[in-house]
């Protein structure tokens, strides 16, 4: 083989390995949820309560870009676990759900941010169809993903009563 040939193909291997190069930065860092600061809400333990709102307060970071984060508010009536709390709260006695309260919705984060803090209210309702809903203990779930795809989760236990 010719000393062209060889040198065009070191050449032309050269140029695609340089056209598909992305700058070798790889996200490789999952985004963090902090609830830690100064009325953030809300935190492990916390009540809410039905036929009310509250502001959501907690801060999303990511070292290159967030994305979307999605709540999850669901019973902990039989005290399951995701393994994501980071304190026992006192719970109530163990029961049979008869109309838990469910809440899951998705958000979107505006574009180019590394931080957001949320402050957004939450309206729970106090009924549904079937009637008053069910207090007690449930769990608070947030899921948030970056850009890449990288995603982490917060379970906070909380209360859900009436006033």
């Amino acid at each position: 083989m010719s000393l062209k040939i060889i040198l065009s193909r070191f050449a032309f291997i050269v140029l695609l390995a340089t056209a598909c190069s992305d700058d070798g930065q790889i996200d490789k860092e999952k985004p963090v949820i902090d609830n830690s600061f100064a009325n953030a809400f809300p935190t492990n333990c916390d009540t809410i309560y039905f036929g009310e709102a509250f502001n959501l307060k907690l801060l999303f970071s990511d070292n290159v870009e967030l994305g979307s984060y999605s709540i999850d508010i669901h019973n902990n009536f039989d005290h399951h676990s995701h393994s994501t709390e980071v304190a026992e709260c006192s719970l109530s006695p163990k029961k049979d759900p008869e109309n838990p309260f469910v809440f899951i919705d998705d958000y979107s984060i505006p574009e180019g941010l590394k931080d957001y803090k949320t402050n957004m209210s939450v309206s729970i309702p106090a009924d549904n169809q079937v009637g008053l809903f069910d207090e007690g203990d449930y769990h608070f779930f947030v899921s948030l993903t970056d850009k890449e795809g990288w995603s982490t989760q917060m379970g906070l236990s909380i209360k859900i009563k009436y006033r």
